[in-house]
């Protein structure tokens, strides 16, 4: 038999903990004590402290394990992709319980240390979902124990659906039996009956012991064995710790003890006195019985014990065979263990056909052995044993203090190269990193002090909160005597603390790896269950052998002499030279080389001084070696068909079924899969790196060997390389819920590993499923194959190793690459591609590698040469041009470079990088056929230099395009953009030849339909195109549309009138300064109107526009216009303004909407700005009488009370520069501004009615002072007869005779200048002086100055006549 190899996958990798469904089991016991608090020393919670394994075609491998201590069982399927369901138990559950299939259900049948029996049904569904939809109906029943009372400590053992034994501290055995299997609806019905050893029956056996005293506790029961179910075979064998086997059948009970031997073919030896030796075995429950059948006679019973002898050293025990007939054991043979199980300890033994599997931990490891039990002898009294075949784990690295030191011999950060290994996949498992970074972190909690801010912060998963928790409080100081920094001392600390952190993880690590129990999965494949791994016994290829032997020092076959040599030749070397060396190997791969390989061999002898390694008797005994083979050159060649081949597929008997039907999806053979390429991989390197050290060797003589050979060894070795290097690299979870190349941060280890998801979150939360890279490459199902064939199948598949040559990549490795690439693992693909040959191919996804981590200049750059390998002409070898053929799509043509430019310019657009978009179009316009339809292509540039803000390169693209449909479609979008990123004054500087009018129509629409209030303003920039071209109407036209949009917003909500009136203010002044550009007589433009608009009817009624008027309500002739001229923009404005000012003072007027002009200047006279008052009314037509009025009220108060005035806002005309700058009081100063502003604002045109209301409040307000003279002066220039009235109104008789006399006086003058024919012409109101003789008259005393005014009258009237009469 072959020796064979144990590889296993980490459960909590696979299965996480939050993954699996828990079902809490209830019990109907009162009085339940809490469960015990774990032991803090004892193994962590999530390893398993019991398993078993059951595999039926039906449901595949399951394994069951028995979790936190006891109080959770858990069902794990190895054989699909189900997550595990977990069962909750209210007490420990006692090992060891037991999982059936019963037709589709699965029955657990479990016993709690508090005497409860359960029987726990779950059932299945067919095919690969199993439980995963039936947990809900999963029932639970529960048995009380009538036999036991308190706390049960026996071993139980499950013989069956019906069937239980539980041993008890006297030796006896507890059997409990039930008839019926309950059902959902009914309960289980168990019998209890109770057996002695010591019984009548066992009396009469042949191998009664020696009625001599034993110990108290030499009867108890340590290991219970019954034959394997479903059978009909009912009986119980049990072996005591005095060693005395005994047959229990169902009924009877003991029929039977035999006392087994001390040592292998002696019975006991006496003590002095006859006794027995009292020598026991341990008290901890063990698997020291198998019962089994042989094929040949199934009826026939064999029963296989083991006796240990943990101090010999020769061996771990031996095995006692015997068969049982008539109720009567007898001897058939002793199988001797191998001289490998010395010092370890025996777990589990089983028996499948006619071999005996043994599974031993030494010294914390798992090593299976197994030997060929000649079931013909066994009724020939020659029975023997074959040779025992050792299996264990493949040699790997551990992280020793002398490992973590050679790490540290090549450049680079400690935490990286401390993390990196810890990482690797296989090293430790996911359960154990976040223990120990949770063990860590309490720990650096528990120091005295604040804690570091370390501790405190979240992480996205364990590989960060390693990396910066790790080393956290390990600070750098100063040396107190001279203040330096104490870098050694730090870095000294730092490693310290990494290494006791991993030297934790290995303590975890090997309490995970504790074997527990071996499994069978068919008739051949056997399982290695460990306490958190399960692994499976597969045979060795001839890489691991090789490597095995190698190590322990042991010959290999002849044709692969040479391996031993070269390892004996590395010994003398030396291992730090042996890693410097290997550096400088995988830089030369990394290289590309231009000198021939003897070259750069005997250079490299040179640079690290290997003939000085190497001392005369090292080289002469490896001479001697060597001149054993005979022929060097095929011996090299045979050792490169070793590191470089594959076995052919083995085809099993079971394969023909799976090829009809494929196996269900399970991670768990992956995963063995993946573990078994890591441990073929490093074989062939360490294989591969030795025969490098025959070239080193033979240096000199390297010019006469073939360099197509050396050439194959550099190729071997970059291949197999590479596969090391995937090996080591983590890998994130396959269902795609994160992708592996988010956040790609070259240089940076946190960003790196955060591609790991070694867990999701941080402490005490739950975590992703973490696989290897590996595993994760793998598609092909292992259980079609096998192993080894799964795995050498897919080291074929990659093709890393078919390479002749470092110079050349052949497809498969570009093919390899790009599969990287695709599925997100992006710096494991830059590293692969780092050591090809810059071949098309590869060029190619080097480039598509830069573009997917963001490095876009690079992968345009790549991409431009990759562009040169299309055309006819190009100078690709076949094999190339093959190679970047299939990473090419394979949908589209590349005959020609103009099509490879179209494919890179979709990529670029694809990862949103316009500008590379655009160069690579414009790359394709440049060699596009005559015929070819460019129309889209143009449309890309221009877009693309407008999304750029490259405008004049947009401005150009669109003046160079061919197609006139194109030029209207992008002229649009250039002039919008430009308006968004605020490029108007480039834009106003452009020349569009022909298509003006699509850049007038394109501002205008957006100047018509979007709100003013956004930014950018249209309006304001078609208002600079039109200013610019000196299109002075169109502009004014423009701001005026503007100004009535935002008083449409005010009028809508007035509360928006504080923020928009300012900007309608704007838009009329800048319309108002446009108008007044164009002549006169042509001041003026034509507004669209829409709906029926009375505004001309009360000029200070706001026009409404309609919004987003149509482009065809524009169209000459299909709409109504209104001409509006420049005075009536300035009417608006200053109706806008003065709104503004009384809103500017009273902000509670903004809410009373629209105020009529008249109101308005009213609010300006009441709030003394008299100025603007009096400039409002003037542009709006308004009259001043409310103005005038309030003033002359504000100086008579000037002239009785100035102080109360001066404290009142007087800024618009008592207090500005000019008013100020005037002599006298204030009430002259404000008499002088008032009769300025008469002169100013009143006259003929008013018929002086400013003046007259002035004189009117003057008499209305102060009567007993005489109005202003010149006030008096004016209205007796041009009013005098409205002074008399006003005067006679006030009963100011004297003001009246005085007025009236002087109103004669003056027409007298008159008349004496005229000539006499014009006496007519002057006129006296002769009605009025009539009335005031009558009023004066009446009056007691009158008033002086009648008589004389009578008199005038008289002689006036007497001249008239006289002159009259002259006329005549």
């Amino acid at each position: 038999m072959d020796r064979g190899l144990i590889v296993a996958a980490q459960l909590s990798s696979l299965f996480p903990s939050v993954q699996a469904t828990s079902i809490p089991i209830q019990t109907t016991r009162h009085t339940t004590a809490l469960p015990p608090v774990p032991d803090a020393s004892g193994p962590p919670a999530e390893h398993a402290s019991y398993s078993s394994v059951l595999h039926t075609p039906y449901t595949g491998t399951i394994l069951l394990r028995v979790l936190q201590g006891g109080l959770i069982l858990e069902l794990v399927s190895l054989s699909t992709g189900i997550s595990p369901v977990r069962f909750v138990f209210p007490a420990l559950v006692l090992p060891s319980p037991a999982v059936f299939l019963w037709e589709t259900e699965l029955h657990i049948v479990a016993v709690t240390d508090i005497g409860s029996l359960y029987r726990l049904v779950l059932p299945l569904d067919g095919g690969v979902d199993l439980w995963l939809h039936q947990t809900a109906n999963t029932w639970t029943r529960e048995y009380h124990i009538n036999n036991f009372s308190g706390t049960i400590n026996g071993l139980v053992h499950v013989q069956g659906t019906h069937c239980v034994v539980i041993s008890q501290p006297s030796g006896s055995i507890l059997r409990l039996e039930t008839e019926f299997l309950g059902s959902n609806g009914s309960e289980d019905e168990w019998t209890e009956t109770v057996f002695q050893h010591a019984s009548f029956l066992s009396s009469l056996t042949s191998f009664l012991p020696a009625l001599t005293s034993t110990p108290s506790n030499g009867s108890e029961i340590i290991s219970i064995a019954t034959h394997q179910w479903p059978t009909d075979v009912g009986h119980v064998w049990t072996i005591s710790r005095d060693r005395n086997l005994r047959f229990w059948k169902a009924k009877i009970g003991c029929v039977a003890t035999k006392t087994l031997p001390l040592l292998p073919g002696r019975e006991s030896t006496p003590a002095p006195g006859g006794a027995p030796p009292h020598i026991l075995l341990d008290a901890e429950h063990q698997t020291l019985l198998r019962v089994f059948s042989t094929p040949t006679n199934e009826n026939h019973i064999y029963v296989l014990a083991f006796i240990p002898t943990p101090s010999s050293p020769a061996s771990g025990g031996s095995f006692q065979l015997l068969g049982t007939v008539s109720d009567q054991f007898y001897e058939i043979g002793t199988i001797e263990c191998s001289k490998h199980s010395a010092h370890c300890h025996l777990q589990d033994f089983m028996v499948i056909a006619d071999v005996l599997y043994t599974l031993w931990d030494r010294q914390g490891q798992s090593m299976v052995e197994k030997t060929v039990l000649n079931t013909a002898d066994f009724d020939e009294n020659n029975f023997h044993a074959l040779p025992w075949q050792t299996s264990s784990y493949a040699s790997e690295p551990e992280l020793t203090p002398a490992y973590l030191e050679e790490l540290l011999i090549s450049p680079g950060s400690l935490t990286d190269k401390f993390l990196e290994a810890i990482m690797r996949p296989g090293m430790f498992s996911a359960l154990t990193l976040r223990t120990a970074i949770e063990q860590y972190s309490d720990t650096c909690a528990s120091l005295p002090g604040p804690p570091p801010p370390q501790l405190t912060t979240m992480y996205a998963s364990v590989a960060e909160n390693i990396a910066a928790v790790v080393g956290c409080t390990v600070n750098l100081n100063r040396d107190p005597h001279t203040g330096a920094l104490q870098h050694a001392t730090y870095w000294s600390a730092l490693k310290r603390d990494w290494e006791g952190f991993i030297a934790r993880c290995r303590e975890l690590e090997r309490s995970a790896r504790w074997p527990l129990v071996l499994g069978a999965k068919g008739r051949g494949d056997i399982i290695v269950v460990e306490r958190e791994r399960v692994g499976s016994l597969v045979a060795e290829d001839l890489p691991i052998r090789l490597r095995r032997n190698l190590e322990v020092d042991r010959p290999v076959e002849p044709p692969h002499d040479i391996f031993g040599i070269l390892w004996g030749l590395q010994s003398k070397l030396g291992a730090q030279f042996m890693l410097s060396l290997e550096s400088r190997l995988l830089d030369i791969i990394h290289q590309e080389n231009a000198f021939s390989f003897a070259d750069i061999i005997q250079d490299q002898v040179v640079r690290v001084r290997f003939e000085e390694i190497l001392d005369e008797g090292a080289k002469s005994w490896m001479a001697g070696r060597l001149q054993t083979i005979s022929d060097i050159d095929a011996s090299t060649r045979t050792a490169l068909d070793v590191i470089g081949g594959f076995d052919s597929d083995v085809k099993r008997e079971e394969d023909e079924v799976e090829l009809l039907l494929p196996p269900p999806h399970s991670d768990w053979s992956r995963a063995l899969t993946a573990t078994y390429i890591t441990a073929t991989v490093n074989a062939r390197y360490d294989l591969c790196l030795s025969l490098l050290t025959l070239l080193f060797f033979f240096a000199e003589q390297l010019d006469d060997w073939d360099p197509a050979l050396l050439a194959e060894v550099f190729a071997v070795f970059r291949g197999i390389a590479i596969l090391r290097f995937l090996t080591r690299q983590p890998a994130g979870d396959p269902s795609g819920s994160k992708s592996a190349g988010e956040d790609v941060a070259a240089d940076d280890v946190i960003s790196r590993l955060r591609n790991m998801q070694v867990s999701r979150s941080l402490r005490g939360s739950h975590f992703a499923p973490t696989y290897s890279l590996v595993h994760r490459l793998i598609v092909q199902p292992a259980d079609t194959v096998g192993l080894p064939g799964s795995a050498h199948r897919y080291l074929d598949s990659t093709g890393l190793l078919q390479s002749i040559s470092p110079a050349n990549a052949t497809k498969y490795e570009v093919i390899f690459c790009e599969r990287l690439r695709a599925l997100g693992y992006y710096e494991t693909a830059r590293e692969i591609i780092s050591c090809l040959p810059r071949t098309a191919g590869v060029t190619y996804v080097h480039a598509r590698l830069w573009l997917n981590v963001g490095r876009a200049d690079d992968a345009a750059y790549l991409m431009e040469k990759v562009a040169g390998a299309f055309g006819p002409e190009n100078a690709l070898a076949t094999e190339d041009s093959e190679a970047l053929s299939f990473v090419l799509p394979a949908s589209d043509p590349f005959d020609t470079a103009f099509f490879f430019y179209l494919h890179a310019s979709k990529l670029f657009k694809m990862a949103s990088l316009v500008q590379h978009e655009v160069s690579f179009t414009q790359l394709a316009l440049s060699v596009a056929p005559l015929d070819a339809d460019t129309s889209s292509l143009w449309n890309t540039v221009i877009k693309g230099y407008t999304d750029l803000s490259l405008y004049d390169d947009a401005h150009s693209s669109l003046i160079a395009t061919p197609y006139e449909k194109q030029k209207r479609e992008c002229v649009g979008q250039l002039v919008y953009r430009m308006c968004e990123d605020n490029a108007v004054e480039k834009l106003v500087s452009f020349n569009f030849p022909g298509f003006d009018d699509e850049v007038e129509e394109a501002l205008a629409f957006k100047a018509r339909n979007v709100d003013p209030r956004i930014q950018p303003s249209y309006s304001r920039i078609l208002y600079s195109w039109h200013t610019f071209r000196g299109d002075h109407r169109n502009a004014a036209l423009v701001m005026y549309q503007r100004a009535r949009k935002l008083q449409d917003l005010i009028a809508s909500d007035l509360s928006l009138s504080a923020t928009l009136a300012g900007q309608q203010k704007e838009a009329y002044m800048v319309a108002i300064n446009s108008l007044s550009l164009v002549d006169q007589r042509n001041a003026w433009f034509l507004l669209p109107v829409v709906v029926a608009d009375h505004s001309r009817e009360q000029p200070y009624k706001r026009r409404r526009l309609s919004r987003h008027i149509p482009e065809s309500k524009f169209t000459p002739g299909t709409h109504d216009s209104e001409i509006v001229n420049l005075s009536e923009i300035q009417y608006e404005l200053a109706l806008l303004s003065a709104r503004l000012e009384i809103i500017q003072r009273e902000p509670a007027l903004s809410s009373f909407g629209d105020l009529p002009p008249e109101s308005i200047v009213l609010r300006l006279a009441q709030s003394n700005r008299f100025s603007l008052a009096m400039a409002t009314a003037s542009s709006l037509s308004v009259d001043m009488t409310n103005v005038f009025a309030h003033l002359t009220t504000q100086c008579l108060r000037l002239s009785r009370n100035p102080n109360a005035v001066i404290q009142e806002d007087n800024s618009d005309w008592l207090l500005t520069d000019k008013v100020s700058s005037w002599p006298g009081t204030a009430a002259d100063r404000g008499w002088r501004y008032l009769r300025q502003s008469l002169e100013r604002h009143d006259g003929p045109d008013t018929d002086y009615k400013y003046t007259k209301i002035t004189l009117e409040t003057i008499l209305g307000l102060q009567r007993t002072s005489p109005p202003p003279p010149w006030l008096i002066h004016s209205l007796e220039e041009h009013h005098h007869e409205y002074l008399i009235r006003v005067n006679l109104r006030y009963e100011n008789f004297d003001q009246c005779i005085s007025h009236t006399l002087s109103m004669i006086q003056k027409a007298d003058a008159c008349l004496s200048r005229d000539p006499a024919k014009h006496a007519a012409s002057t006129w006296l109101p002769y009605t009025l002086i009539d009335q005031l003789l009558v009023a004066a008259a009446a009056l007691d005393s009158p008033p002086a100055g009648l008589s004389q005014l009578r008199t005038e009258i008289a002689n006036r009237v007497k001249r008239m006549q006289k002159h009259s009469n002259f006329t005549k």
